[in-house]
């Protein structure tokens, strides 16, 4: 029994490894996000880092415009870089767990 506790120890840590180097490679991972009409570009990592934002020229002579576009397009892109963040670390997560009968966190 104490074994199997060491084993389990050991499986934990080694998960918190993974996790702390694919929050790493995240940081390496980029999306990138564009308004409909491609004036506005934005591009961050998937650990939510914004890399570059690109502006049409138009969009500088109108402020509320631009102001809109800006929340529109990095809301769309965080949503996304949040997706891919989640879906890596929850996938090295459920890797690494012990099975423990009745501890079904990651289905």
């Amino acid at each position: 029994m104490f074994g199997d506790m060491m084993n389990m120890m050991g499986k934990l840590k080694d998960t918190q490894k993974k996790v702390e180097e694919t929050k790493v490679r995240l940081n390496t991972v980029l999306i990138d996000e564009s308004s409909n009409d491609n004036k506005l570009k934005i591009s961050l990592t998937a650990n939510r880092t914004i890399k570059s934002i690109e502006i049409d020229d138009e969009l500088l002579k109108d402020k509320e415009q631009l102001e809109d576009y800006l929340i529109l397009t990095l809301n769309k892109a965080i949503e996304k870089a949040t997706s891919v963040n989640e879906a890596e670390l929850a996938a090295v997560a459920k890797e690494g767990m012990p099975n423990i009968p009745g501890m079904d966190m990651f289905k």
